[in-house]
């Protein structure tokens, strides 16, 4: 997929890989359209990227559907859609302790709003023979966050909704790809995007932009920007007594060294 001349629209880009994104499909020849909820960010982001900013909370269905017309109407039929937008705040106790809103939160932002982007673009893009979804989930998708349940869940839930786009639209000429970052350093976790990471974990946003751009390029489904993933994957495949166990003894070790609010600062351990 060649970015140069594509509109491209990237939710939660007023920050972190949403921003970071943007600015390298910019640099790519995309017309680029920023989302974000708050319209100070917005208008802040898109003034520095030199993109259009459109103001949208993603977790509304009505508000997806504005966002794609106000970009179709300044830079006609959408290419790609990035649902980038998220969240991350885990729980006060038990796996089942987090509240019903943010239950719900978790599953608006990580999978309905990916199911109303492509609800919203999916007859146009058919009709065209063309599209593509760029959908940010996370290795917790594919593994677990420990300390998040709702977080697991619905990044579990994002992961097979985008295998459900590719194999009923792949052959239609629609192309999907889910991306499964670990650890980046974004205010999502309370880190600035330049912050130098000092870990293997813990990647920068503009290193997980260029993982992106170089696996939508190949028209790769699953972009892994942490490589790792792969090899941890194998393993809970394998053998998924063994990886939970292993899981446990990570999570003893992380309350022993980082406390009861480590799960943000997992790239710590050593």
């Amino acid at each position: 997929m060649d970015f140069s001349n594509k509109t491209v629209v990237i939710t939660g880009g007023a920050s972190g890989i949403g921003a970071a994104l943007a600015q390298a499909v910019q640099a790519k020849g995309a017309r680029v359209a920023i989302a974000d909820r708050s319209a100070q960010a917005v208008d802040q982001a898109a003034e520095q990227i030199g993109c259009l900013g459109v103001v949208c909370d993603v977790t509304r269905e009505a508000a997806i559907q504005s966002c794609i017309r106000q970009v179709e109407a300044a830079y006609g039929p959408i290419d790609v859609f990035v649902s980038n937008a998220g969240v991350f705040q885990g729980q006060p106790d038990h796996a089942a302790s987090a509240p019903d809103a943010v239950w719900m939160l978790n599953w608006q932002l990580h999978v309905m709003a990916h199911v109303y982007a492509a609800r919203a673009l999916l007859p146009g893009m058919l009709a065209r023979g063309a599209g593509y979804f760029v959908n940010v989930a996370s290795a917790a998708g594919l593994l677990n966050q420990i300390g998040d349940a709702a977080y697991s869940a619905s990044k579990h839930a994002a992961v097979s909704f985008a295998e459900s786009l590719a194999i009923t639209h792949g052959a239609a000429g629609i192309g999907v790809s889910v991306v499964c970052p670990q650890y980046v350093a974004t205010p999502l976790i309370g880190l600035e995007r330049d912050l130098s990471r000092g870990s293997d974990m813990l990647l920068t946003a503009d290193e997980v932009a260029e993982s992106i751009i170089a696996g939508a390029e190949m028209g790769a489904f699953l972009i892994l920007p942490h490589p790792d993933v792969a090899g941890h994957a194998r393993r809970r495949a394998a053998d998924h007594g063994r990886w939970l166990k292993g899981m446990q003894r990570l999570q003893a070790h992380a309350l022993d060294k980082l406390g009861p609010d480590s799960i943000a600062h997992l790239y710590r351990l050593e």
